[in-house]
């Protein structure tokens, strides 16, 4: 699915992928990101809506203090571990394939005193959800996971059942093909969907989505 190993290309905009290190400084710290293109693909670098999620969660956009926060889809984690460093319980996911390597980058990133608050755990979209209590978190934070087709359904069964009626979700991402309109669409079918920031340097829009109330259902 996400995790395909990318050939070499000459295109100077997948150039700093292929870089073993990323480095950002949010949350009065500076994380070190360790990529990895040739194994992991697409799942073990930085993308820019991810940076651009953490800097919105950064200028205090969503209050994260003692909130319960999930990051599907995470990758390299940098947006869970910006909302742990901001004070939220942060349960960080991927696919199994992609675990050991996030946990490297949380573990290498995240001061000992931190750590208890942030919790890898496998999560493949639509599967295991058994292991996640219904609505249980406060904030549903994605970037970038908007892009393959087949996995829509399954993502938007993710959602329903990590949602409780006070959730909020925060998707950034860069809305490019039919596809991507697509899937906010569908989105806009089982919640209420807003854009709250957009990025014009990088094409990067944050959208908010709350469950809908039987009100507006009416």
């Amino acid at each position: 699915m996400a995790l395909v190993p990318y050939e070499e290309t000459a295109e100077m905009g997948l150039q700093r992928f292929h870089k073993p290190l990323a480095t950002f400084s949010l949350a009065n710290h500076t994380i070190q990101i360790r990529q990895d293109w040739k194994q992991l693909g697409v799942s073990a670098v930085v993308w820019d809506a991810a940076v651009i999620l953490a800097t919105y969660l950064e200028m205090g956009a969503v209050e994260l203090r003692g909130c319960s926060a999930v990051e599907l889809g995470a990758g390299t984690g940098l947006v869970g571990m910006v909302a742990a460093l901001l004070g939220a319980h942060v349960t960080i996911t991927d696919r199994k394939v992609a675990l050991e390597f996030l946990k490297s980058n949380v573990q290498a990133n995240l001061p000992p005193h931190i750590q208890p608050r942030a919790v890898v755990k496998e999560l493949t979209w639509g599967q295991n959800l058994g292991s996640f209590s219904p609505g249980e978190f406060d904030l549903i934070l994605g970037a970038d996971i908007i892009y393959l087709e087949e996995t829509f359904t399954d993502l938007l069964q993710t959602l329903e059942h990590l949602c409780s009626n006070h959730s909020v979700i925060l998707l950034a991402c860069r809305i490019r093909y039919e596809r991507d309109h697509n899937f906010l669409a569908m989105l806009e079918r089982q919640f209420t969907v807003s854009k709250v920031h957009y990025d014009p340097e990088k094409d990067v829009c944050i959208y908010k989505a709350q469950r809908r109330s039987l009100r507006e259902d009416l």
